[in-house]
């Protein structure tokens, strides 16, 4: 029997329409932190978010749910102080909120590309920002779910997971 060619729109299971927007909206974003990143993976399936600071805002219009921005502390540290200018050596209420502002700017960048597009939404939620590890998110069923990693290029971090982002988009149609 022939081995038949597998195309690799029937493997990549993630919509390629959300995960384009994922990675544009962070390349876009993070200009403005002074931040480098480069994609190394995405996902279809929710797994446990690794970093330490997590950016949460809702989404809805056409569709409802939420887009997430996970990162390590020190990745958080570095991104907060190229938006604002300045340094930071410990997780204070000024990077907490710097995140929530960069969770906010990706989520708009987001929107802009997903504008025309069946997933596109018109409004997003004032962001919260989840400090601490161990703890889930519980996705309804029949979310539509796209997640993209990401690693900054940080020669100084010792594990792999300090420099890692993820953003993660969970939509339903209504």
């Amino acid at each position: 029997m022939a081995a038949q060619a597998v195309a690799m729109e029937d493997v990549f299971v993630a919509d390629p329409v959300l995960l384009r927007a994922i990675v544009g909206a962070v390349d876009n974003s993070l200009t403005m932190c002074d931040t480098r990143v480069r994609c190394v993976g995405v996902s279809s399936i929710p797994r446990r978010d690794t970093g330490s600071v997590t950016g949460l805002i809702g989404i809805h219009g056409d569709v409802s749910g939420f887009i997430t921005v996970n990162l390590s502390e020190r990745l958080a540290l570095r991104m907060v102080g190229g938006l604002l200018q300045e340094r930071f050596d410990a997780l204070t209420h000024q990077v907490v909120d710097g995140v929530g502002e960069i969770t906010n700017i990706i989520a708009g960048q987001v929107k802009n590309g997903l504008a025309g597009s069946p997933w596109m939404f018109r409004h997003v939620t004032v962001p919260s920002v989840i400090v601490g590890q161990n703890y889930q998110i519980a996705y309804a069923k029949g979310l539509q779910y796209a997640a993209a990693t990401f690693e900054q290029d940080d020669t100084e971090a010792l594990l792999f997971e300090d420099r890692l982002l993820q953003v993660t988009v969970s939509l339903m149609r209504l």
